[in-house]
C-alpha cells in the first residue's frame, strides 16, 4: 500500500501510552475518524477492543505491538520532574528506538513522535519562539535531555519509505489531568502553591482536545510535516498567575496570594531535588518533589511559541479556547467558570 493510500481514513494505527489522558484522547480521536487503533501500554485500558500490554523495555511486546501496523503514535514515556537519568534513558530514550527499529522492520509507513518543546527550551526566555532544535546537552532535566535525545533519534530515520515527524503540545492541560490540573488544585487546596514573581511569566498552554486534534493531524498530514518538529500551542499566551487561578476557581480552591522570588525558587528547587533523590524511591513513588529548578523555571520564565508555521503545515487550529476550556473544567469539578 502506498503513503497516499494510506493517508484515507482505515489505517491500521498504533497508539503508546493510551492509559494517559492524551494518548486516550487521541486513541478516541483516531476511533471517531474511522481509523482502526491498537494500544500499547503498561496497564490495561477500559473498554479496548485491541490492545497489547508490555513495555518499551520490552523488544518482545514492542514487536508484538507494531505486527501488521501502518502508523505509529508515540506518546508513552517516563514523565516526571526528577528521577534517575537510567531510568529516562531506558523508556525515553532506549525504548523510543526499540519501537522506531520494530515499527520500520514491520513495515509501518509513518511515525508521530509526540515530544515536548522543553527539548529547546534552555533556561531562557522563549517569546514568540519557533520550534528550535532539540539540543538533550542543553535541554534542563532529565526529562527534556531524554526527550531531545529520542526525538533526534526519530528524526534522522525520517524517509521516503519511513516518514518521521515530531510534535511538541506545550503544558497540556483539562478535565481529569493528573500532571498539572489536579497538582493545581491539591496544593492550592493545602497552601502549598506560591506564585514565582507574581505569576507574572507569559507562557502558552494547550486544551487537550486541541492537543489530540493537532497529533492525529500530524499523521494526516505526513507528507508536508515529516522531517519537521512542530509545537502546538492554543496561541493564547497568558500570565502564568491567571491560569493558576482560573484552574483555581474552577477547582473550587482559594487562588494563591504568596509569591517568592523565582531567583530564590530556583536555588531552593535544585536543593529540594537533590534531597528527594537522596531519600530514595519511597518519595518518587507517591509525589513529585513540591519544587525543582526545572519547574521554578518553567513557572518563572516566559515560554510562548509563534504558531504560524505549525498551522500551515498540519492545516489546523485550535477548536476550543483557553476560557472555554475554563468552564469545562469548572463543569468537571464544580468550581467557578470564567466570568462568574
Amino acid at each position: 500500500m502506498s503513503n497516499q493510500g494510506k493517508l484515507d481514513t482505515g489505517r491500521r494505527v498504533l497508539v503508546t501510552g493510551a492509559s494517559g489522558l492524551l494518548g486516550g484522547a487521541v486513541a478516541s480521536l483516531l476511533r471517531a475518524k474511522g481509523h482502526r487503533v491498537r494500544t500499547f501500554q503498561r496497564r490495561a485500558s477500559a473498554g479496548a477492543t485491541d490492545e497489547v500490554l508490555g513495555s518499551l523495555t520490552d523488544p518482545a511486546a514492542v514487536r508484538r505491538a507494531v505486527d501488521g501496523m501502518d502508523a505509529v503514535i508515540h506518546l508513552a514515556a517516563k514523565v516526571s520532574f526528577t528521577g534517575s537519568w537510567h531510568d529516562f534513558t531506558a523508556t525515553n530514550i532506549t525504548g523510543t528506538k526499540t519501537l522506531l527499529e520494530a515499527a520500520r522492520s514491520a513495515g509501518a509507513a509513518d511515525f508521530v513522535f509526540v515530544s515536548s518543546p522543553s527539548v529547546a527550551h534552555f533556561g531562557e526566555p522563549l517569546a514568540g519562539a519557533g520550534a528550535g532544535m532539540a539540543d538533550p546537552d542543553c535541554a534542563r532535566g532529565n526529562y527534556a535531555r531524554s526527550k531531545a535525545a529520542a526525538e533526534l533519534s526519530a528524526l534522522a530515520l525520517d524517509a521516503a519509505d519511513f516518514r518521521v515527524t515530531a510534535i511538541r503540545p506545550h503544558v497540556v492541560w483539562g478535565p481529569g489531568d493528573t500532571q498539572l490540573v489536579e497538582r493545581v488544585i491539591e496544593r492550592a487546596r493545602s497552601g502549598r502553591l506560591p506564585l514565582l514573581d507574581g505569576g507574572a511569566a507569559l507562557i502558552d498552554t494547550t486544551y487537550i482536545d486541541n492537543a489530540a486534534d493537532a497529533i492525529v493531524r500530524g499523521l494526516e498530514r505526513m507528507e508536508h510535516a515529516h522531517g519537521r518538529a512542530l509545537v502546538i500551542t492554543n496561541g493564547e499566551p497568558r500570565p502564568v498567575g491567571e491560569l493558576i487561578s482560573g484552574i483555581c476557581r474552577a477547582g473550587g480552591v482559594p487562588a494563591p496570594r504568596l509569591s517568592v522570588p523565582g531567583w530564590l525558587a530556583r536555588g531552593a528547587g535544585s536543593l529540594i531535588e537533590r534531597a528527594w533523590l537522596a531519600a530514595g524511591s519511597r518519595n518518587l513513588v507517591h509525589d513529585e518533589p513540591p519544587m525543582t529548578r526545572f519547574l521554578a523555571e518553567q513557572l518563572s520564565t516566559a515560554h510562548w511559541f509563534d504558531q504560524r508555521e505549525t498551522r500551515e503545515v498540519l492545516d489546523w487550529a485550535p477548536r476550543v479556547g483557553i476560557d472555554e476550556g475554563l468552564k469545562r473544567l469548572a463543569a468537571h469539578y464544580g468550581g467557578t467558570a470564567p466570568g462568574q
